[in-house]
Order: C-alpha cells, then sequence, then structure tokens
C-alpha cells in the first residue's frame, strides 16, 4: 500500500511587494505629473512670450510698450547692479527689495501681535464682540491708503507711516480668521477643559489656540499678501527706498522695460511670501 504523496506547502507571498508596487507606481505617476505640469508651463511662457513680441512689435523706437527683447536687457543690466549703493539716493534694486520687505514683515508682524489675541478674546466673550463689532466693521472695508494722509499727520515720519499703512491692511484678515476660528471649535473641547478645572491659560494654550491655528494661518496667508499688495502703492506716495517708489521713478523717466521686470520682481516675491505661509499650514494639521 503506498502512502499518499503530501504536497509541498505554498510559501507565502511576500507581504512587502503589493505596497513597494503601490509606492512605484505612485512615484511614477507624481514624474508624470511633474513632466505635464513643466510642458504645460512652458507652453504658455512660451504663447505669452509669443503674444507679446507681436503686440509690440515695431514699438520699441520710442513707444512706451516695452518689448520682450528690451526688457530682457533691462534685466540683465539690473540684476549686475543690484547690489549697486552709490549714495542714498542710487542704489540697485537689492536695496528697494529689502527696504520694501522690511517695511511689509514689521507691519505685518505687528499686526498678527495684536489681531491674534484681540481675535480670542472676541471669539470667546459674546459681549466684547457685540460691543467693539459695529468699530470692525465700520474700519474693514476702508482702504489701507486712506490711511496713509492720516499717519503722514500724526506720525510725521515717512516710513513710520508705512508700516502703519501695512498694519491696518494686515490686521482685519487676521482678525476676522482668528473670530471664525474661535467658534468653530468644539464646543466639547472647552467643556471638558471645564470640567477638569483647567485655567484660563490652559484652555487658551493647550486647548483653543490649537485648534484655532488653522484658521489663523490662514488669516495669516491673506493678510501678508494683501500687505505686499499694499506696500508698492504706499511707496509710490511716501518716497524712500521700496519698490513702489522705484516702480514710480521709472515710470517718470519713462523707463516702462524697468517697470515690467520690477513687476516681475515683486510677483515673484509675493509668491515666496504666499509659499512660505502655504508651508506652514501644511504643518498645523500635524502639530
Amino acid at each position: 500500500m503506498s502512502l499518499p504523496t503530501s504536497t509541498a506547502p505554498t510559501p507565502p507571498k511576500d507581504s512587502t511587494t503589493a505596497p513597494e508596487a503601490l509606492r512605484h507606481r505612485s512615484r511614477l505617476q507624481r514624474s508624470r505629473n511633474r513632466v505635464r505640469t513643466t510642458a504645460l508651463f512652458l507652453l504658455f511662457f512660451i504663447g505669452f512670450v509669443s503674444v507679446w513680441h507681436i503686440t509690440t512689435a515695431g514699438l520699441d523706437d520710442g513707444g512706451l510698450a516695452p518689448t520682450p527683447a528690451a526688457t530682457w536687457d533691462r534685466l540683465t543690466e539690473m540684476l549686475t547692479d543690484a547690489f549697486m549703493l552709490d549714495g542714498p539716493n542710487n542704489v540697485g534694486i537689492f536695496y528697494h527689495l529689502v527696504a520694501s520687505l522690511q517695511r511689509v514683515l514689521l507691519g505685518f508682524g505687528l499686526a498678527a501681535l495684536v489681531a491674534v489675541p484681540l481675535g480670542l478674546l472676541l471669539g470667546t466673550s459674546r459681549v466684547i464682540n457685540d460691543g467693539l463689532d459695529p468699530f470692525i466693521q465700520v474700519l474693514r472695508p476702508v482702504s489701507p491708503l486712506a490711511w496713509l494722509p492720516l499717519g503722514l499727520a500724526l506720525l510725521r515720519d515717512s516710513q513710520m507711516t508705512a508700516i502703519f499703512v501695512i498694519f491696518m491692511a494686515a490686521i482685519w484678515p487676521i482678525l476676522i480668521s482668528t473670530i471664525d476660528g474661535v467658534r468653530r471649535v468644539n464646543p466639547l473641547f472647552l467643556d471638558l477643559a471645564k470640567s477638569l478645572e483647567t485655567d484660563t491659560k490652559t484652555r487658551i494654550f493647550k486647548v483653543l489656540l490649537p485648534a484655532t491655528l488653522p484658521a489663523i494661518v490662514i488669516g495669516l496667508r491673506t493678510a501678508l499678501s494683501t500687505a505686499w499688495l499694499v506696500i508698492v502703492a504706499a511707496e509710490m506716495i511716501v518716497g524712500g527706498r521700496g519698490m513702489g517708489h522705484f516702480v514710480w521713478n521709472e515710470w517718470n523717466a519713462l523707463n516702462t522695460p524697468s517697470i515690467v521686470v520690477a513687476i516681475v520682481i515683486i510677483g515673484g516675491v509675493g509668491f515666496v511670501l504666499d509659499r512660505s505661509i502655504a508651508q506652514l499650514q501644511r504643518l498645523v494639521p500635524k502639530a
């Protein structure tokens, strides 16, 4: 009598094969997306420059319309002399950019220091919010540039006035977003903190502020973009170093290629500022 032949057990499948394949496909998909994005950007860029060249063709001989070639020549010239420092008024584009960034960051920082605590207070206290809300709703729609003459009259200093205008431009987005973020906090979190008999400081820094951070970051992002928009217009009026002052001087000289270069620089710096806050926004939910 023959014994039944035993079947060899099937070796277990490698459990790491499927996840590794998924990761490989994900990397390939991301690579394809980057290639498509780059190709689309280059296509739009070439199309834009082509339309620009056709539109301004023949207008470079005394015309105000800047051609791509003239703008490129002016860009290389400005980048070559970017760090030029020949007296207080004859400086390179780098010093104008630094002056604008200093005003924006200082005014934006002061606005954040005021708006975040005030927003937490107004969001948690209905009585105080109802008392101050009429003032907020009246002042919030006012253009920041409308404060410029008042700032010049009170502060008697053009640099401080520019910072004051940035402060007025940045405070409202941060304040409104903070108030809205506080009101969206789950009341169960605060009730639980009260039931544990935590003090006010602990409830604010351990419960309320972490839950409100995503809304605060959104307000910071909007405020910083608004501040960068306003500073160019403010510097056209207050003078001194700055991107707005540079643009206005170039217009007085009818040097429109320089204005186009300045617009590109202003837009590029604004993009970097927005991306920096966006990176912070991605880190907040992980905190």
